[in-house]
């Protein structure tokens, strides 16, 4: 059953304008993506940063108002919701944030912080303190952890704090923006176990935001690459790491390290920086980093297609991928 579904949303931002800030020009974060999710699936989506991976997870949420397009949640379109209709459908969407120092008030005690979400939503008193007790448990962290202070914890302990938060309100969809980046690379597999048990146990969907594949690797079903606003690529997990099929995408396996050898060599396609977003590149946003790229990826935008039949699950964005 699908649960989310993004019909070619986009998210633009104007910047400039005014006496002293020259000509107004528009950021393009988000452009014309679609994609969709079932219940129960893990889509991760992987990029570097400034591709637009994290303003598409918040504006899947609405906590940034998309330029265009529909959100489609649970068989309502939550881009055209008013704030009280919205307000409603928030119960069952969910955000774990990449910083859990930031997305935490200091001045409030874990089990305030737990209660919160739950008193906005009108439960009864004697359910949110068993709720509490109940959420300290299933992220693995001692009962009488509810009487500290968010500084009183560990990183990774305060990402389980923020993780207990978000499945609160038993959600069905859950946005994982990087929640393991700031994190030791020893802890970033606790948490990440510690989300496959929750997605399991409470039959969850994610969308599991990274910039790190050997990460979307391990947690994902499937997986999204997105590039300067746009999805390039999209295919089950397993079928996306065996068989890439855009230059960007063999980029970014062959910076995953292997032992004894990287899994693809792709020549000159790491060199020259990423464009501007204000002034992205015509055609193909990736040609001037392309080592394949032709005239026609300088001149036409390369429009989503399914390699083989129509029925394949495996989608690409580019002229010459086979």
């Amino acid at each position: 059953m699908t649960l989310l579904s993004v019909e070619h949303v986009s998210k633009q931002f104007v910047s400039g304008g005014g006496f002293l800030r020259g000509p107004k020009q528009r950021v393009y974060a988000v452009d014309d993506v679609s994609f969709t999710l079932q219940a129960g699936e893990t889509l991760g989506i992987v990029g570097e940063s400034g591709c637009g991976k994290s303003t598409l997870g918040r504006t899947i949420l609405r906590l940034l108002e998309p330029t265009s397009g529909k959100i489609i949640f649970d068989g309502v379109d939550i881009a055209s919701l008013s704030a009280k209709a919205l307000r409603q459908q928030r119960k069952k969407m969910q955000i774990i944030f990449q910083d859990p120092v930031s997305s935490l008030n200091p001045r409030m005690r874990v089990t305030e912080i737990l209660a919160e979400p739950m008193v906005i939503h009108g439960f009864a008193k004697e359910d949110i303190a068993s709720r509490v007790t109940e959420l300290l448990a299933m992220v693995g962290l001692p009962p009488d952890s509810g009487r500290k202070f968010p500084h009183e914890f560990s990183g990774g302990q305060r990402q389980r704090i923020g993780i207990a938060r978000a499945i609160a309100l038993r959600p069905q969809l859950i946005i994982a923006d990087e929640p393991v980046s700031a994190l030791d690379v020893s802890i970033q597999s606790q948490i990440l176990n510690l989300l496959v048990d929750l997605r399991e146990r409470l039959k969850l969907s994610l969308v599991f935001i990274a910039h790190d594949l050997a990460v979307v690797e391990h947690i994902s079903d499937v997986v999204a690459v997105m590039y300067l606003g746009r999805i390039v690529e999209m295919a089950p997990v397993k079928q996306l790491y065996e068989r890439p099929s855009h230059p960007y995408t063999q980029l970014l396996m062959a910076s995953i390290p292997v032992i004894g050898e990287r899994r693809h060599e792709v020549g000159a396609a790491g060199n020259g920086d990423i464009p501007s977003p204000m002034n992205p590149p015509p055609g193909c946003h990736f040609h001037p980093r392309c080592p394949i790229a032709t005239d026609i990826c300088r001149t036409r935008r390369p429009e989503v297609r399914h390699l083989g039949d129509l029925k394949s699950a495996h989608q690409v964005a580019c002229h010459h991928a086979k």
